[in-house]
């Protein structure tokens, strides 16, 4: 499976991104998929991922700004970014996992920059 992610960029303090990671395969059955991140010298941390049952999990730092959903139809996952912060600059990273997957499937980072 590949997956394309797309739509970071660079924004002000407090303003909204959309992230979105289409998957070139059926993602109606998964066990997970979602976003991790990764800022300058940090290690790559959970951002938010979703299950087939559709139960998600978010990193601490981002709850109650961040809302990860699904689009089957059209095999695509989103991130929609609300309230960033600065600390939420890194280079987010998509990824997968499928009950037939040995490991997890990876993206190309998409970077995500805020201005103070």
């Amino acid at each position: 499976v590949q997956l394309q992610a797309s739509g970071g960029g660079l924004v002000q303090a407090g303003g909204s991104l959309r992230l979105s990671c289409a998957a070139s395969e059926s993602i109606v059955s998964i066990n997970r998929m979602g976003w991790y991140r990764q800022g300058p010298g940090k290690q790559r941390d959970l951002v938010a991922v979703i299950t087939s049952s559709g139960r998600t999990n978010y990193g601490d730092s981002v709850k109650g700004r961040f809302t990860i959903s699904r689009d089957n139809a059209k095999n695509t996952v989103y991130l929609q970014m609300n309230s960033l912060k600065p600390e939420d600059t890194a280079v987010y990273y998509c990824m997968i996992n499928r009950p037939q997957d040995r490991y997890d499937y990876w993206g190309q980072g998409t970077q995500v920059t805020v201005s103070s």
